[in-house]
């Protein structure tokens, strides 16, 4: 008889990414139930470990127990590195290990690099990844330093361990703080509305990391010479200027009353940045209108740029779409930007990722709004937040039971891996049908 011929099955990138995810994910889980992680050494229940370890991974924010009170200093050093492993990307510490261990970097490895930070090629790659590690080091130190004098005059020596928690929490989109205590919890940086240096440092920080390497490395190979950028580069800077500047504005004009002007630009300004994927509030957002929760939601839905710390559909996803119904209405056959065409299966993709996060934001804000009994905004919201990897909730978080946990938890990972990289990790191998089927036209709208 001939013998069985047994090939060895390799994971593909897709299946690196969300499975490097989820091992992080676990072994934050069993850290932090461990009882010298609580200030009150106390054994964490398993889903409140699991939520609190999927949301740092995540970069997400959201939380079920107080992290400045409940959390030790070995529980919030846990958290920390959760945070810029999921910021950076689970393959992309694994690489920089290997990187700084001097071993060589196989092709496989840079195939799940390109997949994991979304470069447009192999090509370059270590160099980029360098590139980096470099510039998060350098960011986030230049970020603790101009936060530590505000910190330090407010919490003495411990705001040094303060200043470098939230630098890498807002560099990294986290929306995680340590300000809240057993009498004051889940504060986020409501304590310094006014303080313009801690407001403007932390946006800034919020913007650098949410636009992308990729976009680092254009603007720091090409400077100011705009003309020069990749496509993808002037999109993400356009549309994020765009969705920060609109909001603000409306926010200032429609919201805020009660607060002198300064207080209030500076207010309408950083709940526009921070909404985008960072989690960090300056003021009570459950007293803002209905009408700014639901821009909110949208702009929560919309998250970061590809590449980058951030979460949610993602900055291009949107304006392709954009650019796509504009073409439309002009009757022109291909959308383009920029003096640029962009390709069908582009347009294609943004479609269904748009439709995948909208399917999963909607569906599990109702979920939990028929399992809580409580009214559908409030549960669209903190859905939108959990699927955006943002963190900004209304308060209800907390009292969810343990179902819609593990709702807001399934979607804060698929909104940080991706849910069409879950898609391509399920569906990768699987036997394509190149074969055209016959054409039959069907009308829409």
């Amino acid at each position: 008889m001939p013998k069985k011929i047994y090939t060895k099955k390799h994971l593909t990138s897709f299946q690196l990414i969300i499975l490097g995810f989820a091992g992080v994910i676990l072994l934050g889980t069993i850290l932090l139930m461990l009882p010298v992680s609580t200030s009150n050494k106390v054994l964490t229940p398993f889903h409140e470990a699991l939520f609190t370890a999927t949301s740092a991974v995540c970069v997400t924010g959201l939380v079920v127990k107080d992290t400045g009170s409940y959390w030790s200093m070995f529980g919030q050093m846990v958290i920390l590195i959760l945070i810029q492993i999921g910021g950076l990307g689970v393959v992309t510490v694994a690489a920089s290990v290997s990187l700084l261990s001097g071993k060589r970097i196989s092709l496989m490895q840079r195939s799940t690099m390109q997949s994991a930070i979304s470069a447009p090629k192999v090509g370059g790659i270590v160099r980029l990844t360098q590139f980096i590690l470099k510039g998060t080091l350098l960011i986030e130190t230049v970020g603790a330093i101009l936060l530590l004098p505000v910190f330090l005059s407010d919490y003495g020596l411990n705001g040094c361990w303060m200043a470098v928690f939230h630098s890498v929490s807002a560099f990294c989109n986290a929306g995680f703080d340590i300000l809240g205590t057993a009498d004051s919890t889940f504060p986020s940086l409501m304590k310094y509305p006014e303080n313009v240096l801690i407001n403007v440092v932390i946006m800034l920080l919020i913007i650098i990391g949410g636009i992308g390497f990729l976009t680092w490395d254009d603007i720091y190979m090409n400077k100011m010479k705009f003309k020069r950028y990749r496509m993808q580069s002037k999109i993400i800077l356009m549309t994020t200027i765009c969705l920060i500047l609109l909001p603000a504005i409306f926010f200032f004009i429609y919201d805020l009353k009660n607060l002198p002007v300064g207080e209030r630009l500076l207010a309408a300004t950083f709940q526009s940045v921070t909404t985008r994927t960072a989690g960090f509030n300056t003021i009570n957002i459950s007293e803002m209108s209905e009408v700014s929760k639901a821009i909110m939601i949208l702009l929560m839905l919309i998250g970061g740029s590809p590449g980058s710390t951030a979460g949610g559909m993602k900055t291009t996803t949107f304006t392709v779409l954009i650019l796509n119904a504009i073409a439309t209405f002009q009757s022109q056959e291909n959308a383009g930007a920029f003096g640029r065409r962009l390709e069908h299966p582009v347009i294609k993709n943004a479609a269904t990722i748009a439709m995948l996060y909208f399917t999963l934001f909607f569906c599990g804000g109702i979920a939990i709004s028929i399992h809580e009994g409580l009214p559908l905004l409030d549960c669209l919201y903190e859905a939108a937040s959990a699927v955006g990897t943002v963190g900004l909730t209304l308060g209800i978080t907390p009292d969810l039971h343990v179902f819609s946990q593990i709702v807001l938890i399934i979607l804060m990972y698929l909104g940080r891996v991706g849910s069409l990289t879950l898609i391509y990790a399920v569906f990768s191998g699987r036997n394509k049908r190149n074969a055209k089927l016959p054409l039959e036209k069907i009308t829409v709208g």
